[in-house]
């Protein structure tokens, strides 16, 4: 049986917050991280708004912020985020030589990182240069004039998803395994998954991981609202990520990072930091099925909520509260409501489930790890998080959704739950740690 994993520190920047307490407190308010964008110029766009970080600095998180000068907008999140999440777990950052007694060769990190987003000002402009309209094509010898003489290389790097990885590992002198995946809206709680394994392997004593990502861009924008997933609500952007509603219509497009501190036990032990939770499960799964669209029978969430389930040794019965992936869209919110009742059978209208995207946005990448932290917070406080802007229920949808105020329920044990385009599905079971819990 391979030792157990806990979770010793976690840290978030995201629309909410800067810190975890104050995004804890504004989900279970159902507050609002959504407003018109201003990243950029959304106003021609079918979506003119988003949940954006705001007032955000990562300098303020190192001492060696030159170090980070070139870090694109995702990796600057993650900065902020694991140094919360290593201070909580008595992990010191930004020295090459720690006195924190870690094996850095055992320290690892494993991020669901996104791309980073082009030079947008530049790629355009070059665009516009090389635009040849009289023949209505490219003129690519004038497009690659204005691009090399004004890209910066830098720059063109950090789009690459493993640089989020990179500067963490700057900040931490982790010099363990490090890994990166993207599978779309599932990869901050794959990674986490899987951060898990290779703990549980021997190949790390303690991860970083979590998510990353922003894609509030002309790019990533056009995309999206290509593929019609997100809300057009613009007459009233706070109300427009409503999960599990009749009126839904697609969901909000947000940024930010989530990390969590996965640790072996004994090493948590002896190190003598506070244990927040217990990672006792994984699945993952594949549709197999279509690009974006989830299968219809809701096979894959059914095959990795299993999965998890048989990895963590529980009956079904002992979960009492499942974090959904719930994104506001109609056929997200229709088809896993049909896995939960797919797996959970007769019993699925007891548990209770809910959506925090109401409040967050979909933050993508790091959605899963954002939401996981909020699944740690309701262990510890037996606080159900709210399913923000569910007013006018879909008859369709028979769940119990958790409607726009917290419960106190005890909560023990805790699904949380991601689906990612591609019919990528990723699921993790925590526990409330207990010591004289069993070996796995």
């Amino acid at each position: 049986m391979s030792e157990r994993v806990v979770i010793t520190g976690m840290g978030i920047i995201c629309p909410l917050g800067h810190d975890v307490e104050t995004a804890w407190q504004r989900i279970l308010a159902c507050e609002s991280g959504v407003a018109k964008t201003t990243i950029f110029d959304a106003s021609t766009f079918p979506t003119t708004f988003s949940s954006e970080v705001k007032d955000y600095d990562f300098s303020k998180y190192t001492k060696n912020p030159k170090l980070h000068k070139y870090c694109n907008r995702g990796s600057g999140f993650a900065i902020g985020a694991a140094a919360q999440a290593c201070k909580q777990a008595g992990i010191e950052i930004d020295t090459e030589e720690p006195a924190d007694g870690i094996d850095r060769n055992r320290l690892g990190i494993y991020f669901g990182a996104g791309e980073g987003s082009v030079d947008n000002d530049v790629f355009f402009n070059a665009i516009a240069a090389g635009w040849n309209s009289g023949e209505n094509k490219m003129d690519w010898d004038k497009w690659a004039k204005v691009a090399f003489g004004q890209m910066s290389p830098m720059l063109e790097l950090e789009q690459e998803s493993n640089m989020p990885a990179g500067h963490i590992a700057m900040l931490t002198a982790a010099r363990g395994p490090t890994r990166s995946c993207l599978t779309a809206c599932a990869a901050g709680t794959q990674a986490v998954g899987e951060a898990t394994m290779l703990i549980r392997s021997g190949q790390a004593d303690i991860m970083l991981a979590g998510g990353v990502h922003s894609m509030i861009h002309p790019l990533g924008l056009t995309g999206f609202n290509r593929l019609t997933a997100l809300s057009t609500r613009n007459d009233s952007p706070t109300t427009a990520s409503r999960p599990f509603s009749a009126s839904r219509d697609g969901f909000v497009l947000g940024e930010g990072a989530a990390i969590v501190i996965l640790e072996l036990l004994s090493s948590a032990k002896k190190r003598g930091v506070k244990i927040l939770a217990e990672i006792i499960g994984y699945g993952s799964s594949s549709d197999a099925f279509r690009v974006t669209d989830m299968h219809e029978s809701g096979r894959g969430a059914i095959g990795a909520i299993t999965a998890a389930l048989t990895d963590a040794g529980i009956d079904k019965e002992q979960i009492d509260y499942i974090n959904t992936h719930g994104t506001s869209t109609a056929e997200n919110d229709s088809i896993e409501t049909k896995a939960i009742k797919g797996v959970f059978k007769e019993n699925a209208k007891n548990i209770p489930v809910s959506s925090v995207k109401g409040a967050l946005g979909h933050l993508i990448g790091a959605a899963g790890a954002a939401e996981l932290i909020t699944c740690i917070c309701a262990i510890r406080d037996n606080t159900i998080p709210p399913t923000a802007n569910l007013n006018d229920s879909d008859p369709q949808l028979d769940l119990d959704y958790v409607p726009n105020k917290p419960r106190k329920a005890e909560l023990n044990t805790v699904i949380n739950e991601s689906f990612g385009f591609g019919g990528q599905n990723n699921v993790v079971i925590i526990k409330r740690y207990k010591s004289q819990s069993p070996e796995r």
